[in-house]
């Protein structure tokens, strides 16, 4: 790095203000990459990081996107770090086939989006309806009881969002169980989704337990 460029980089106080000297500086995302199912060109990951990542390093921002999968779902967080301040944008994952190759293209596509999202980039989204398409030509699976429910939301739910459902339909079905047994049985069933909830939002699971403990108090009483 030039002297140049680390008295440049200082002069920004936070990431708003780096980002705002970087989005001056990008280019347009070129369509280079050819979209075979619509005959069309679109922007590909390789194009959109060629239009910011020269804009956004140069302003002291590094960019990084982990992939993550949790009882909530895939998907995809990207994050612009300037010192100590983060930006991110998570983007979940839909896939077309439920396989390596499906798992790498969702991937390269919630990758491509976060960025241009971050960015201030226009989307290029002829091939948008194209990743649509393979989605409903994917063949059906049984949804496990969180995705059910998490499939209610709408679009864009946060991971709390989803979180706080799964939490609030396992209180509900507490309140449906009528022994000390169907309630321990109920218990065990989702103790997977429970210590994850425990590990990610306490405040969450303590309402779970709180909901638990009152209802094992009520059928004690009424086995009286």
């Amino acid at each position: 790095m030039t002297k140049e460029t680390v008295t440049e980089d200082l002069a920004h106080a936070n990431i708003a203000q780096a980002l705002a000297a970087a989005q001056a500086e990008m280019g347009k995302a070129l369509k280079q990459s050819q979209n075979p199912h619509f005959r069309s060109k679109y922007a590909d990951l390789g194009n959109v990081m060629d239009a910011c990542l020269p804009a956004l390093n140069k302003h002291g921002i590094a960019v990084v996107q982990p992939y993550h999968e949790t009882e909530f779902g895939k998907y995809v967080v990207t994050k612009f770090i300037f010192g100590s301040d983060v930006l991110e944008c998570p983007i979940p994952l839909i896939l077309g086939k439920n396989d390596m190759q499906g798992l790498g293209s969702a991937i390269t596509y919630a990758r491509r989006y976060g960025l241009m999202s971050l960015a201030g980039i226009a989307p290029e989204d002829d091939d948008g309806n194209a990743a649509a398409a393979d989605v409903k030509k994917a063949p059906e699976r049984n949804l496990s009881w969180a995705e059910t429910i998490i499939a209610e939301l709408p679009d864009g739910a946060t991971e709390f969002q989803k979180a706080e459902a799964v939490s609030d339909a396992i209180c509900a079905s507490f309140k449906r169980k009528k022994t000390t047994g169907e309630l321990s049985n109920e218990w065990d069933r989702r103790l997977k989704l429970i210590q994850n909830i425990e590990g990610r939002f306490p405040d969450l699971h303590g309402k779970i337990v709180d909901a638990y403990e009152n209802r094992v108090m009520a059928v004690s009483g009424d086995d009286a």
